[in-house]
Protein backbone atom coordinates (compact mmCIF):
# COMPACT_ATOMS: atom_id res chain seq x y z
CA UNK A 1 0.00 0.00 0.00
CA UNK A 2 1.48 3.03 -1.06
CA UNK A 3 1.66 6.00 1.32
CA UNK A 4 -1.18 7.77 0.50
CA UNK A 5 -3.37 5.21 0.11
CA UNK A 6 -2.23 4.57 3.76
CA UNK A 7 -2.42 7.71 4.58
CA UNK A 8 -6.00 7.48 2.94
CA UNK A 9 -7.63 4.07 4.16
CA UNK A 10 -5.86 5.31 7.63
CA UNK A 11 -8.19 8.70 7.98
CA UNK A 12 -11.12 6.68 6.96
CA UNK A 13 -10.43 3.92 9.59
CA UNK A 14 -11.27 6.43 12.01
CA UNK A 15 -14.91 6.61 10.89
CA UNK A 16 -15.76 3.04 11.12
CA UNK A 17 -14.25 3.68 14.60
CA UNK A 18 -16.14 6.43 15.96
CA UNK A 19 -19.47 5.54 14.22
CA UNK A 20 -19.74 2.62 16.52
CA UNK A 21 -20.60 5.39 19.79
CA UNK A 22 -22.73 7.68 16.80
CA UNK A 23 -24.90 4.17 16.04
CA UNK A 24 -25.07 1.55 18.85
CA UNK A 25 -24.70 4.35 21.62
CA UNK A 26 -26.45 8.11 20.25
CA UNK A 27 -28.72 6.90 17.59
CA UNK A 28 -29.87 3.10 19.19
CA UNK A 29 -29.31 1.86 22.43
CA UNK A 30 -29.11 4.95 25.04
CA UNK A 31 -32.54 6.71 23.79
CA UNK A 32 -34.18 3.31 24.24
CA UNK A 33 -32.16 2.52 27.55
CA UNK A 34 -32.46 6.10 28.28
CA UNK A 35 -36.67 5.93 28.58
CA UNK A 36 -36.93 2.23 29.83
CA UNK A 37 -34.38 1.89 32.01
CA UNK A 38 -32.96 4.86 33.15
CA UNK A 39 -35.78 6.93 33.19
CA UNK A 40 -38.51 3.64 34.22
CA UNK A 41 -41.99 4.88 34.34
CA UNK A 42 -41.52 8.55 33.58
CA UNK A 43 -43.44 10.21 31.14
CA UNK A 44 -42.29 9.76 27.54
CA UNK A 45 -42.37 13.49 26.94
CA UNK A 46 -40.62 14.36 30.32
CA UNK A 47 -37.70 11.35 29.28
CA UNK A 48 -37.51 13.00 25.72
CA UNK A 49 -37.33 16.58 26.73
CA UNK A 50 -34.27 15.03 29.07
CA UNK A 51 -32.37 13.47 26.08
CA UNK A 52 -32.85 16.75 24.41
CA UNK A 53 -31.22 18.36 26.79
CA UNK A 54 -28.42 16.01 27.54
CA UNK A 55 -27.50 16.42 24.21
CA UNK A 56 -27.58 20.22 24.24
CA UNK A 57 -25.45 20.57 26.95
CA UNK A 58 -22.84 18.38 25.19
CA UNK A 59 -23.38 20.32 22.08
CA UNK A 60 -22.72 23.53 23.80
CA UNK A 61 -19.41 22.63 25.25
CA UNK A 62 -18.54 21.38 22.34
CA UNK A 63 -19.57 23.81 20.35
CA UNK A 64 -17.46 26.42 22.70
CA UNK A 65 -14.49 24.69 22.91
CA UNK A 66 -13.90 23.70 18.94
CA UNK A 67 -12.71 26.95 17.63
CA UNK A 68 -10.22 27.31 20.19
CA UNK A 69 -9.02 23.91 19.92
CA UNK A 70 -8.73 24.21 16.15
CA UNK A 71 -6.81 27.20 16.42
CA UNK A 72 -4.07 25.85 18.68
CA UNK A 73 -4.18 22.36 17.18
CA UNK A 74 -3.07 24.17 13.66
CA UNK A 75 -0.68 26.27 16.05
CA UNK A 76 1.14 23.51 17.08
CA UNK A 77 0.43 20.79 14.95
CA UNK A 78 -0.91 18.53 17.30
CA UNK A 79 -4.40 17.63 15.97
CA UNK A 80 -3.94 13.74 16.09
CA UNK A 81 -2.82 14.37 19.61
CA UNK A 82 -6.09 16.38 20.51
CA UNK A 83 -7.82 13.76 18.49
CA UNK A 84 -6.53 10.86 21.06
CA UNK A 85 -7.48 12.96 23.69
CA UNK A 86 -11.16 13.08 23.07
CA UNK A 87 -11.67 9.79 21.34
CA UNK A 88 -10.34 8.12 24.20
CA UNK A 89 -12.60 10.27 26.62
CA UNK A 90 -15.48 8.73 24.26
CA UNK A 91 -13.65 5.81 24.56
CA UNK A 92 -13.72 5.57 28.41
CA UNK A 93 -17.32 7.00 29.25
CA UNK A 94 -18.67 4.22 26.57
CA UNK A 95 -17.64 1.81 28.87
CA UNK A 96 -18.38 3.28 31.86
CA UNK A 97 -22.47 3.08 30.71
CA UNK A 98 -22.01 -0.50 31.36
CA UNK A 99 -21.44 0.38 35.25
CA UNK A 100 -24.76 2.98 35.36
CA UNK A 101 -27.78 1.56 37.38
CA UNK A 102 -31.51 1.19 37.04
CA UNK A 103 -33.09 4.62 37.54
CA UNK A 104 -29.98 6.45 37.73
CA UNK A 105 -30.70 8.92 34.58
CA UNK A 106 -28.65 11.95 35.91
CA UNK A 107 -25.33 10.06 35.78
CA UNK A 108 -26.44 8.26 32.50
CA UNK A 109 -27.04 11.59 31.03
CA UNK A 110 -23.63 12.94 32.49
CA UNK A 111 -21.57 10.18 31.14
CA UNK A 112 -23.21 10.21 27.77
CA UNK A 113 -22.48 13.92 27.94
CA UNK A 114 -18.64 13.44 28.28
CA UNK A 115 -19.38 10.33 25.64
CA UNK A 116 -20.68 12.88 22.89
CA UNK A 117 -18.11 15.18 23.96
CA UNK A 118 -15.60 13.16 23.22
CA UNK A 119 -17.10 12.00 19.91
CA UNK A 120 -17.75 15.61 18.72
CA UNK A 121 -14.24 16.81 19.86
CA UNK A 122 -12.74 14.15 17.53
CA UNK A 123 -14.69 15.61 14.77
CA UNK A 124 -13.07 19.03 14.89
CA UNK A 125 -9.53 17.35 14.20
CA UNK A 126 -10.64 14.09 12.10
CA UNK A 127 -12.02 16.46 9.61
CA UNK A 128 -9.14 18.92 10.02
CA UNK A 129 -6.68 15.96 8.46
CA UNK A 130 -9.05 15.93 5.35
CA UNK A 131 -7.01 18.32 3.62
CA UNK A 132 -4.32 16.17 4.67
CA UNK A 133 -4.53 12.70 3.03
CA UNK A 134 -6.48 13.96 0.17
CA UNK A 135 -5.84 16.63 -2.91
CA UNK A 136 -9.07 19.03 -4.11
CA UNK A 137 -9.65 16.34 -7.20
CA UNK A 138 -10.35 13.78 -4.66
CA UNK A 139 -11.99 15.64 -1.51
CA UNK A 140 -15.60 14.50 -2.17
CA UNK A 141 -14.75 10.61 -3.07
CA UNK A 142 -12.58 10.24 -0.38
CA UNK A 143 -14.57 12.44 2.52
CA UNK A 144 -17.63 9.94 1.34
CA UNK A 145 -15.44 6.57 1.53
CA UNK A 146 -15.22 7.99 5.36
CA UNK A 147 -18.76 8.11 5.77
CA UNK A 148 -19.18 4.78 4.38
CA UNK A 149 -16.51 3.21 6.18
CA UNK A 150 -18.41 4.63 9.26
CA UNK A 151 -21.78 3.05 8.35
CA UNK A 152 -20.49 0.09 7.14
CA UNK A 153 -18.24 -0.58 10.60
CA UNK A 154 -20.94 0.84 12.60
CA UNK A 155 -23.48 -1.42 11.41
CA UNK A 156 -21.77 -4.59 11.88
CA UNK A 157 -21.41 -4.34 15.39
CA UNK A 158 -24.85 -2.45 15.80
CA UNK A 159 -25.81 -5.67 13.78
CA UNK A 160 -23.77 -7.93 16.54
CA UNK A 161 -25.37 -5.77 18.99
CA UNK A 162 -29.19 -6.14 18.22
CA UNK A 163 -28.40 -10.08 17.88
CA UNK A 164 -27.35 -9.98 21.48
CA UNK A 165 -30.64 -8.17 22.79
CA UNK A 166 -32.56 -10.17 20.35
CA UNK A 167 -31.47 -13.44 21.35
CA UNK A 168 -29.41 -12.54 24.76
CA UNK A 169 -29.28 -16.30 25.53
CA UNK A 170 -27.14 -17.22 22.08
CA UNK A 171 -24.61 -15.13 23.53
CA UNK A 172 -24.62 -15.87 27.43
CA UNK A 173 -26.54 -12.95 28.57
CA UNK A 174 -29.17 -13.29 31.12
CA UNK A 175 -31.64 -10.55 28.98
CA UNK A 176 -32.29 -8.05 26.97
CA UNK A 177 -30.87 -5.27 29.65
CA UNK A 178 -28.07 -6.88 29.80
CA UNK A 179 -27.51 -7.34 26.39
CA UNK A 180 -27.71 -3.59 25.79
CA UNK A 181 -25.15 -2.32 28.71
CA UNK A 182 -22.33 -5.18 26.86
CA UNK A 183 -23.49 -3.15 23.98
CA UNK A 184 -22.02 -0.15 25.38
CA UNK A 185 -19.07 -2.43 26.52
CA UNK A 186 -18.06 -3.60 23.44
CA UNK A 187 -19.11 0.03 21.16
CA UNK A 188 -15.63 1.64 23.77
CA UNK A 189 -13.36 -1.50 22.81
CA UNK A 190 -14.34 -0.97 19.26
CA UNK A 191 -13.15 2.75 19.06
CA UNK A 192 -10.39 2.63 21.04
CA UNK A 193 -8.53 -0.35 18.96
CA UNK A 194 -9.46 1.10 15.29
CA UNK A 195 -8.63 4.41 16.39
CA UNK A 196 -5.26 3.21 16.29
CA UNK A 197 -4.80 3.30 12.80
CA UNK A 198 -5.86 7.04 12.27
CA UNK A 199 -2.89 7.49 14.88
CA UNK A 200 -0.36 5.52 12.77
CA UNK A 201 -1.08 5.84 9.46
CA UNK A 202 -1.88 9.78 9.10
CA UNK A 203 1.31 11.68 8.76
CA UNK A 204 0.84 15.23 10.76
CA UNK A 205 1.64 18.29 9.01
CA UNK A 206 5.38 19.91 10.85
CA UNK A 207 4.54 22.83 13.20
CA UNK A 208 6.33 26.03 12.87
CA UNK A 209 9.07 26.71 15.04
CA UNK A 210 7.91 29.98 16.12
CA UNK A 211 5.19 27.38 18.00
CA UNK A 212 7.49 25.02 19.40
CA UNK A 213 6.81 25.82 23.12
CA UNK A 214 3.53 25.04 25.00
CA UNK A 215 2.70 28.50 26.19
CA UNK A 216 3.64 29.46 22.55
CA UNK A 217 0.90 26.77 20.92
CA UNK A 218 -1.77 28.68 23.00
CA UNK A 219 -0.92 31.72 23.26
CA UNK A 220 -0.67 32.16 19.73
CA UNK A 221 -3.89 29.90 18.89
CA UNK A 222 -5.97 32.12 20.86
CA UNK A 223 -4.36 35.07 18.72
CA UNK A 224 -5.17 33.24 15.76
CA UNK A 225 -8.76 32.48 16.63
CA UNK A 226 -8.92 36.18 17.25
CA UNK A 227 -7.70 36.82 13.95
CA UNK A 228 -10.26 34.32 12.12
CA UNK A 229 -13.39 35.59 13.61
CA UNK A 230 -12.05 39.15 11.61
CA UNK A 231 -11.65 37.21 8.65
CA UNK A 232 -14.65 35.34 8.58
CA UNK A 233 -16.88 38.30 9.11
CA UNK A 234 -15.48 39.32 5.76
CA UNK A 235 -15.36 35.98 3.87
CA UNK A 236 -18.93 36.45 2.71
CA UNK A 237 -19.13 32.97 1.04
CA UNK A 238 -17.54 31.21 4.21
CA UNK A 239 -20.13 33.20 6.54
CA UNK A 240 -23.26 32.18 4.10
CA UNK A 241 -21.98 28.55 3.74
CA UNK A 242 -21.91 28.39 7.52
CA UNK A 243 -25.14 29.49 8.71
CA UNK A 244 -27.00 27.40 5.79
CA UNK A 245 -24.62 24.39 7.26
CA UNK A 246 -25.90 25.44 10.13
CA UNK A 247 -29.35 25.00 9.75
CA UNK A 248 -29.62 21.86 7.53
CA UNK A 249 -27.53 19.94 9.62
CA UNK A 250 -29.79 20.85 12.27
CA UNK A 251 -32.31 19.01 11.09
CA UNK A 252 -30.00 16.08 9.84
CA UNK A 253 -28.58 15.69 13.77
CA UNK A 254 -32.06 16.31 15.08
CA UNK A 255 -33.30 13.07 12.95
CA UNK A 256 -30.64 11.08 13.78
CA UNK A 257 -30.46 11.77 17.13
CA UNK A 258 -34.09 11.65 18.30
CA UNK A 259 -35.41 8.78 15.62
CA UNK A 260 -35.65 6.53 17.80
CA UNK A 261 -37.37 8.37 21.01
CA UNK A 262 -39.94 9.79 18.20
CA UNK A 263 -40.60 5.89 17.25
CA UNK A 264 -41.09 5.59 20.45
CA UNK A 265 -43.21 8.41 21.62
CA UNK A 266 -45.53 6.98 18.46
CA UNK A 267 -45.30 4.01 20.48
CA UNK A 268 -43.29 1.40 18.24
CA UNK A 269 -41.50 -1.34 19.44
CA UNK A 270 -37.97 -0.82 20.57
CA UNK A 271 -36.87 -4.20 18.03
CA UNK A 272 -38.41 -2.55 15.33
CA UNK A 273 -36.87 0.83 15.85
CA UNK A 274 -33.51 -1.04 16.37
CA UNK A 275 -33.93 -2.66 13.22
CA UNK A 276 -35.03 0.52 11.06
CA UNK A 277 -31.78 1.77 12.45
CA UNK A 278 -29.64 -0.89 11.48
CA UNK A 279 -31.04 -0.68 7.43
CA UNK A 280 -30.58 2.66 7.72
CA UNK A 281 -26.50 1.97 8.07
CA UNK A 282 -26.33 -0.79 5.56
CA UNK A 283 -28.10 1.59 3.19
CA UNK A 284 -25.69 4.20 3.75
CA UNK A 285 -22.67 2.68 3.00
CA UNK A 286 -23.08 2.21 -0.74
CA UNK A 287 -25.22 5.10 -0.52
CA UNK A 288 -22.22 7.68 0.95
CA UNK A 289 -19.85 6.02 -1.81
CA UNK A 290 -22.67 7.02 -4.64
CA UNK A 291 -22.83 10.72 -3.85
CA UNK A 292 -19.16 10.81 -3.72
CA UNK A 293 -18.73 10.22 -7.09
CA UNK A 294 -21.88 12.45 -7.68
CA UNK A 295 -20.17 14.98 -6.30
CA UNK A 296 -17.18 14.79 -8.23
CA UNK A 297 -19.10 14.82 -11.68
CA UNK A 298 -21.95 17.37 -10.71
CA UNK A 299 -20.74 18.89 -7.60
CA UNK A 300 -21.24 18.83 -4.29
CA UNK A 301 -23.90 21.86 -3.88
CA UNK A 302 -26.34 20.11 -6.02
CA UNK A 303 -25.77 16.88 -4.06
CA UNK A 304 -26.62 18.76 -1.29
CA UNK A 305 -29.64 20.04 -2.79
CA UNK A 306 -30.72 16.66 -3.49
CA UNK A 307 -30.61 15.39 0.15
CA UNK A 308 -32.09 18.56 1.57
CA UNK A 309 -35.19 17.68 -0.33
CA UNK A 310 -35.45 13.88 0.40
CA UNK A 311 -35.17 15.10 3.88
CA UNK A 312 -37.76 17.93 3.65
CA UNK A 313 -40.22 14.90 2.52
CA UNK A 314 -39.06 12.41 4.40
CA UNK A 315 -40.06 14.94 7.70
CA UNK A 316 -43.36 15.22 5.99
CA UNK A 317 -43.83 11.39 6.10
CA UNK A 318 -42.44 11.13 9.54
CA UNK A 319 -45.62 13.11 10.92
CA UNK A 320 -47.81 11.15 9.48
CA UNK A 321 -46.29 7.62 9.73
CA UNK A 322 -48.92 5.05 11.58
CA UNK A 323 -47.42 1.63 10.95
CA UNK A 324 -43.89 0.01 11.73
CA UNK A 325 -43.26 -0.75 8.37
CA UNK A 326 -43.77 2.92 7.31
CA UNK A 327 -41.16 3.41 9.90
CA UNK A 328 -38.65 0.80 7.78
CA UNK A 329 -39.34 2.88 4.85
CA UNK A 330 -38.59 6.14 6.17
CA UNK A 331 -34.90 4.38 7.34
CA UNK A 332 -34.68 3.52 3.73
CA UNK A 333 -34.94 6.53 2.31
CA UNK A 334 -32.52 8.72 5.25
CA UNK A 335 -30.02 5.63 4.75
CA UNK A 336 -29.61 6.68 0.65
CA UNK A 337 -28.75 10.86 2.02
CA UNK A 338 -27.68 10.67 5.43
CA UNK A 339 -23.96 10.30 4.37
CA UNK A 340 -23.92 11.96 1.29
CA UNK A 341 -25.22 15.14 3.10
CA UNK A 342 -22.71 14.90 5.05
CA UNK A 343 -19.48 14.20 3.34
CA UNK A 344 -20.36 17.10 0.49
CA UNK A 345 -20.70 19.54 3.13
CA UNK A 346 -17.61 18.76 4.84
CA UNK A 347 -15.63 18.02 1.60
CA UNK A 348 -17.51 21.34 -0.50
CA UNK A 349 -16.13 23.64 3.11
CA UNK A 350 -13.22 22.27 1.86
CA UNK A 351 -12.46 24.22 -0.93
CA UNK A 352 -13.95 27.36 0.50
CA UNK A 353 -11.11 27.48 3.15
CA UNK A 354 -7.27 28.95 3.95
CA UNK A 355 -5.37 25.20 2.87
CA UNK A 356 -2.97 26.43 5.90
CA UNK A 357 -5.54 26.88 8.83
CA UNK A 358 -7.80 23.14 8.35
CA UNK A 359 -8.29 22.64 11.82
CA UNK A 360 -9.40 26.21 12.72
CA UNK A 361 -11.57 26.51 9.64
CA UNK A 362 -13.09 23.22 11.06
CA UNK A 363 -13.40 24.64 14.26
CA UNK A 364 -16.07 27.12 12.95
CA UNK A 365 -17.38 24.26 10.98
CA UNK A 366 -18.30 22.04 14.30
CA UNK A 367 -18.74 24.72 16.46
CA UNK A 368 -21.69 25.32 14.32
CA UNK A 369 -22.82 21.57 13.63
CA UNK A 370 -23.00 21.37 17.50
CA UNK A 371 -24.99 24.80 17.77
CA UNK A 372 -27.10 23.03 15.40
CA UNK A 373 -27.06 19.77 17.90
CA UNK A 374 -28.34 22.46 20.81
CA UNK A 375 -31.36 23.84 19.19
CA UNK A 376 -32.32 20.83 17.34
CA UNK A 377 -33.15 18.60 20.35
CA UNK A 378 -34.32 21.27 22.81
CA UNK A 379 -36.64 22.49 19.84
CA UNK A 380 -38.21 18.70 19.17
CA UNK A 381 -37.99 17.91 22.91
CA UNK A 382 -40.01 21.50 24.08
CA UNK A 383 -42.49 21.61 20.92
CA UNK A 384 -43.50 18.04 22.32
CA UNK A 385 -43.84 19.07 26.12
CA UNK A 386 -45.70 22.51 24.71
CA UNK A 387 -48.11 20.68 22.59
CA UNK A 388 -48.87 17.89 25.41
CA UNK A 389 -49.79 20.53 27.53
CA UNK A 390 -51.85 22.92 25.56
CA UNK A 391 -53.65 19.31 24.31
CA UNK A 392 -54.03 17.17 27.32
CA UNK A 393 -57.50 17.33 28.75
CA UNK A 394 -58.45 17.77 32.53
CA UNK A 395 -58.54 14.88 34.09
CA UNK A 396 -56.50 12.78 31.20
CA UNK A 397 -57.13 8.89 30.70
CA UNK A 398 -54.13 6.33 30.19
CA UNK A 399 -56.26 6.49 26.49
CA UNK A 400 -55.96 10.13 26.13
CA UNK A 401 -51.98 10.69 27.72
CA UNK A 402 -51.67 7.96 25.17
CA UNK A 403 -53.21 9.72 22.01
CA UNK A 404 -51.76 12.96 23.34
CA UNK A 405 -48.43 11.90 23.46
CA UNK A 406 -48.28 10.74 20.02
CA UNK A 407 -50.12 14.36 18.58
CA UNK A 408 -47.44 15.95 20.80
CA UNK A 409 -44.70 14.17 18.93
CA UNK A 410 -46.03 14.36 15.57
CA UNK A 411 -46.38 18.16 16.09
CA UNK A 412 -42.47 18.67 17.20
CA UNK A 413 -41.16 17.11 13.92
CA UNK A 414 -42.79 20.34 12.22
CA UNK A 415 -40.03 22.56 13.33
CA UNK A 416 -37.66 19.91 11.71
CA UNK A 417 -38.55 20.76 8.33
CA UNK A 418 -38.35 24.45 8.56
CA UNK A 419 -35.06 24.23 9.54
CA UNK A 420 -34.27 22.09 6.20
CA UNK A 421 -36.21 24.82 4.21
CA UNK A 422 -34.07 28.06 5.44
CA UNK A 423 -30.89 26.18 5.18
CA UNK A 424 -31.55 26.04 1.55
CA UNK A 425 -32.30 29.11 0.92
CA UNK A 426 -29.01 30.65 2.23
CA UNK A 427 -27.11 27.98 0.55
CA UNK A 428 -28.47 29.50 -3.23
CA UNK A 429 -26.57 32.72 -2.20
CA UNK A 430 -23.30 30.30 -1.83
CA UNK A 431 -20.89 31.69 -4.59
CA UNK A 432 -17.97 28.85 -4.99
CA UNK A 433 -15.52 30.97 -7.20
CA UNK A 434 -15.51 33.51 -5.10
CA UNK A 435 -15.06 31.74 -1.97
CA UNK A 436 -11.70 30.35 -3.74
CA UNK A 437 -10.35 33.76 -4.31
CA UNK A 438 -11.57 34.52 -0.76
CA UNK A 439 -9.47 31.69 0.91
CA UNK A 440 -6.30 32.16 -1.76
CA UNK A 441 -6.12 35.54 -0.22
CA UNK A 442 -5.63 34.79 3.30
CA UNK A 443 -3.25 31.88 3.20
CA UNK A 444 0.12 31.97 4.41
Amino acid sequence: MSPTKKAVWGWAMYDWANSAFAVTIMSGFFPVFFKQYWSAGVDVNLSTARLGLGNAVAGMLVALAAPILGAVADRGSARKRFLAFFAYLGVVSSLSLFFVGQGQWILAATVYVLGVIGFSGSIVFYDAMLPVVADENEVDVVSSLGYSMGYLGGGLLFLVNVLMVMMPQRFGLADAGQAVQVGFFTVGLWWGGFTLFILFWVPEPSAPKSDATPSGIWIGGFAQLKATFKRIRHMKTVFLFLCAYWLYIDGVDTIIRMAVDYGMSLGFAANDLLLALLITQFVGFPAALVFGRLGKHWGPRRGIYIAIGVYAAVTCFGMTMTRKEEFYILAIIIGLVQGGIQALSRSYYARLIPADKPAEFYGFYNMLGKFSVIIGPLLVGGAGLLMRHLLMPDNPTAADMARVGSQAARWSMASVLLLFLAGAVLLYFVDEEKGRAQAARLEG
